[in-house]
């Protein structure tokens, strides 16, 4: 007969299958055992083509107690791995007649029938107890159920309002037509539901039954019955057991700062468990001592650092049960490892009162039965088992009876402290060689403190004679904790060596001190003006005669106008040498000078003035003087103003020139200085009045002649000195030789990256136009791979993504006719590098781990910058930094925790960063230790991510047009943000007027010289994984135009900024 058509309110089928171990569990169980029941049972199993089977008799006894629940199990187990179904079916585990132990028969409670009778505030206590979860789902469908029912004509009995089952069991649903030709469907929260080995119906006549199987958590939910057009619904609900304690607590005893430990066990996993202390429920938390874990059916209660008041009755209580057990904490017996000693200390020195017991408790110091107050001197220390006083700097006051008393505990830990000082003389404010400077006719009272416990006795000497105490013009005069030495009047004889000799029990001490006496310098002698110019002359004088036995320290100087009386002073800083430059005189006045001699003791008198003198000067030589353009007849020349002009200002220039062979002619250099003659005529005047531009063509030249140029400055002092073009001018068409104009940052190696662009442009000069070789290495370039672009003032070498395989040296060759100019670029690619070789453990000892490696085979095109150090505990391995940035190639670990056991790796580092991987050591090393076994404090990794946010904003910024202007802010975030620069919302990228620099989250944008064209809305965007975040400012570039065109007319820089600020204070609205 097959079972599976009986399964019901008495006969249960269940089947299971453990992933992990690939095993099928089948389960029939009787729930009240009959004697039809008995005789042979089998379970047959079939698997595609293959087929097994068990079989066991079962013997049905009649009992006049309680009827037993037999509850059967066999299991089958499955061979192979790979699919579910897969490999061949093994039962070597039967069936087995087994005793089954009688347990009594609860009553059958209906739970909604105490639901409707019982008062609203006890469902809350009738779900808790009868396992139902769902509060909320409870009272909806307990409302439903209270409605009434109105009379179906397609159901003759329709089914019951709700139904209760226990977790695992078997649920009957049991409907009568009145018309048994009606098709029946069952639902289930409006799904059809379909047969298997979970549903099974059954047609009686008119009754349609329907079978669940096995019912679990989510069987739990609404169900109804359709017959024809009409339909009646029920609630299921599947109530789990309540959750039993199968072992209890145990009454526990522990020690103060103990981790205790109470552990029991329930009959389900993850059970809801609740701790009691004293009949208060305990509610851990993340700064609580009290932590409760969770392994399946064991439920701990942990304590960490036990103390007193955790004794007390701690209990649990589940659904089903509780269990109570109690705590006793009491004190460690107390041992005196280390007492305090007595200590004899010297002023100044430190004191440290050290003692040590065997248990880490905390405790109180006094001193002369006071307690000891913590200070910026006195520090109080508890680390562990040991108790430390430690007194910085000695005093008298620290002297006396000192006791340490634990915490909790009778005992007491006395100790005396003695302070001595032996004497010692006080001289740091004489300075270095201890030398007294008195000024002649002065009074001299020297203080020396002095100290000394007790107070020493001060002897004062001279050449070997006491000075005594008294009345005397030189005399002693001592005091407890100071000594003094008295001259009324010093003379000059008064200089020499004085002894100070003091003693007392502690000792002695001896000291030297020199005494100097002093007076002002004579006065220098009448000073010399050497030299004049437009606004300065040059001022050189003799040192005085006597400088009054002190060095002098400088010189002062005056001068005044010769019609006046009244001296002004040049310098308030004294002059050290003997010679100054008197600036900001007013050409064509004179004027005088004289000098003060000073030394320490004062300021000499004046010496006599010195002759009169007139400034005056024409202005400096024009500079960078150039041909501008030369033709068959004529040739242009240009120049920059002189970069000394001088009041009386600048009224043109004249430009001059003569053929080569003349006798005035020079050959200059190319600073345009002249170096030697040759023979010429005179200078022929090319302009006939004078010009106010930079620039003038000289016409009227004959074809192939050479001809000298020069130009001078001239204003109302006359003509400035000339200045000479470097090298004779052929008048003809030339050509112009090639010129490479490499810039600054390609005279140095090129680095970059590998995978970034490299976008060089080159400008060079030359006509006709040049031909253009590039080579690397000696070899032509391979224009697959790099892209050349020519024009006819530059040419660029463009790599969209470098690889290391472009470093190398390319040279540029620009030819013009017979003329060759070349350069040459180095490129290096860089990449990160290779993990070092080898990584070894050559020592251990302690808490220390030596180690040692080789650098890398592969170090990325560039040096080795450092290696970073990681190690990892053998239980976790979890990878933690050590040492970064570490330059040698072994290093020592320290502070490694007893008792674990470490695996390191190493990475290499260059100026790309850490190589990908890193060396690991092969082997580990084990922190080995002797005694307790250390456990490992648990922390929680702390969060230090963070969204950028700008700690220093942007703010609005004028820069004067032709002068480099920065912006700066400062950001913080973790990770760290990357940073982007915008201009009027346009990213700045790869321009050369930009420079960005970010060092330590402060963010700088560098524009260089920049233009009126350059003002704008300028923002910083920070952006990182956690959020973006932007700050703007506006820059506005002011002179432009304005500044230029005063300084191509010969206008001083100086004179141009000073024209502007008083043009901007005048007229603020138009500037």
């Amino acid at each position: 007969m097959d079972l599976a058509s009986k399964a019901g309110k008495h006969l249960q089928l269940k089947e299971t299958f453990e992933r992990h171990s690939r095993v099928y569990t089948f389960e029939m169980q009787i729930i009240k055992a009959k004697e039809n029941y008995a005789g042979n049972y089998r379970c047959e199993v079939t698997y595609k083509d293959k087929f097994d089977s068990c079989s066991f008799d079962l013997e049905v006894h009649e009992s006049t107690g309680t009827t037993p629940n037999i509850d059967i199990r066999s299991a089958f187990k499955r061979s192979g791995e790979g699919q579910e179904d897969a490999g061949e079916l093994d039962f070597s585990g039967l069936l087995k007649r087994r005793e089954v132990k009688q347990q009594e028969e609860q009553p059958e409670v209906d739970v909604w029938e105490l639901l409707k009778n019982a008062k609203p505030s006890e469902y809350e206590k009738i779900a808790f107890q009868y396992g139902i979860t769902d509060l909320r789902g409870m009272l909806k469908r307990l409302k439903r159920m209270r409605r009434v029912e109105k009379k179906s004509a397609a159901f003759a009995r329709i089914l019951d309002p709700a139904y209760q089952v226990d977790k695992g069991g078997r649920v009957r649903f049991v409907v009568e037509l009145a018309d048994p030709k009606l098709e029946v469907k069952w639902y289930k929260n409006g799904q059809e539901i379909r047969p298997s080995t979970k549903y099974i119906f059954e047609h009686k006549g008119c009754e349609r039954i329907m079978f669940i199987n096995n019912c679990v958590l989510t069987d739990d939910s609404e169900y109804y019955v359709t017959a024809g057009d009409e339909k009646c619904s029920t609630e299921l609900f599947v109530r789990e057991p309540p959750v039993m304690v199968t072992k209890q607590l145990e009454d526990t005893k522990a020690y103060c700062g103990e981790r205790v430990e109470l552990e029991c066990e329930v009959s389900e996993d993850d059970a809801n468990v609740k701790w009691f202390k004293n009949g208060e429920e305990i509610i851990p938390g993340p700064k609580s001592r009290y932590h409760i874990r969770v392994e399946g059916k064991k439920h701990i209660l942990v304590i960490e650092g036990a103390t007193k008041a955790d004794t007390a009755e701690y209990s649990v209580m589940t659904t089903g049960g509780q269990s109570s057990a109690k705590l006793s904490v009491d004190l460690k017996p107390l041992k005196i490892l280390t007492p305090l000693t007595d200590q004899t200390v010297n002023l100044g020195k430190e004191i440290c009162l050290k003692c040590e017991v065997s248990e880490n408790i905390t405790g109180k110091w006094t001193k002369n039965g006071l307690p000891v107050q913590e200070s910026d001197r006195l520090k109080i220390v508890h680390k562990g088992r040991i108790h430390k006083l430690v007194i910085a700097n000695a005093l008298v006051e620290d002297e006396g009876d000192y006791v340490f008393t634990p915490d909790a505990y009778s005992v007491t830990l006395p100790a005396k402290v003695h302070v001595i000082d032996p004497p010692k003389i006080n001289l740091d404010g004489l300075g270095d060689d201890n030398t007294v400077t008195v000024i002649a006719g002065n009074k001299l009272r020297l203080e020396i403190p002095i100290s000394g416990e007790p107070p020493p006795k001060a002897i004062w000497s001279r050449a070997d004679k006491a000075i005594m105490e008294g009345s005397g013009r030189i005399r002693a005069e001592n005091y407890p904790d100071s000594t003094t030495l008295v001259i009324d009047i010093a003379e000059k004889d008064d200089s020499g060596v004085y002894h100070i000799n003091l003693k007392n029990e502690a000792g002695e001490a001896h000291a030297s001190i020199k005494i100097k006496v002093v007076d002002i310098p004579d006065p220098p002698v009448a000073p010399n003006v050497t030299d004049v110019g437009d606004d300065w002359c040059v001022v050189t004088w003799e040192p005085p005669v006597y400088d009054g036995g002190s060095p002098i320290l400088g010189y002062f100087i005056e001068r005044k106008k010769k019609q006046s009386s009244r001296w002004m002073r040049l310098n308030f800083d004294l002059c050290k040498e003997t010679i100054f430059e008197p600036k900001k005189m007013i050409e064509g006045v004179a004027y005088e000078v004289r000098i003060f001699a000073v030394n320490a003791v004062g300021i000499s008198k004046p010496s006599m003035p010195s002759k009169p003198f007139v400034p005056l000067a024409v202005t400096s030589p024009p500079t960078l003087l150039t041909v501008d353009s030369v033709t068959d007849t004529t040739v242009t020349m240009k120049w920059r103003p002189p970069d000394q002009i001088g009041a009386a200002g600048l009224d043109g220039y004249v430009l001059e020139y003569c053929f080569e062979g003349s006798t005035s002619a020079k050959q200059s250099d190319e600073n345009g200085e002249a170096a030697y003659d040759l023979p010429a005529d005179d200078w022929i005047v090319a302009n006939t009045e004078l010009i106010e531009k930079t620039k003038f063509t000289i016409t009227g030249l004959p074809t192939d002649s050479r001809i000298f140029v020069r130009v001078k400055a001239v204003n109302a002092a006359g003509a400035s000195e000339p200045k000479y073009y470097s090298q004779p001018i052929l008048v003809k068409e030339i050509i112009e030789p090639p010129k490479i104009r490499i810039p600054r940052h390609l005279k140095q190696t090129y680095i970059r990256r590998v995978g970034e662009a490299i976008n060089l442009v080159i400008p060079f000069q030359g006509k006709p136009r040049p031909e253009l070789i590039w080579t690397k290495d000696g070899a032509p370039i391979d224009k697959n791979q790099i892209n050349i672009r020519n024009s006819e003032t530059d040419t660029i070498v463009f790599i969209r993504k470098a690889e290391r395989s472009h470093s190398g040296k390319y040279d540029l060759q620009v030819k013009v006719e017979k003329f060759v100019e070349t350069a040459s670029i180095d490129i290096r690619v860089i990449d990160r590098p290779g993990p070092p070789q080898l990584v070894k453990i050559e020592d251990v000892w302690g808490e220390n781990v030596a180690l040692s490696w080789t650098p890398p085979r592969d170090d990325g095109n560039t040096a080795i910058t450092g290696y970073t150090i990681q190690k990892a505990d053998k239980k976790s391995m979890e990878w933690f930094t050590v040492i970064e940035h570490y330059h040698r190639t072994s290093a020592t670990i320290t502070e490694l925790v007893i008792g674990n056991e470490y695996y390191f790796r190493v990475f290499a580092e260059n100026m790309c960063g850490l190589s990908e991987d890193a060396t690991m050591t092969k082997e580990s090393a084990v922190i080995a230790k002797d005694g307790k076994i250390y456990k490992n404090p648990v922390y929680e990794d702390f969060d230090f991510t963070e969204a950028p946010m700008f700690t220093q904003p942007l703010v609005n910024t004028y820069a004067v047009a032709g002068y480099n202007a920065t912006l700066n802010c400062s950001v913080r975030g973790n990770p760290k943000p990357k940073i982007t620069w915008m201009k009027n919302k346009v990213a700045i990228k790869d321009d050369p007027r930009y420079r960005m620099f970010s060092n330590q989250g402060v963010c700088t944008l560098e524009i260089r010289k920049p233009s009126p064209y350059d003002g704008g809305t300028y923002c910083c965007q920070a952006v990182n994984d956690l959020g973006t975040v932007e700050i703007e400012c506006k820059l506005e570039v002011k002179g432009g135009l304005s500044f230029c065109r005063l300084l191509l007319q010969g206008v001083p820089p100086n004179i141009i900024d000073s024209y502007l600020r008083d043009l901007h204070s005048s007229n603020p609205e138009e500037y």
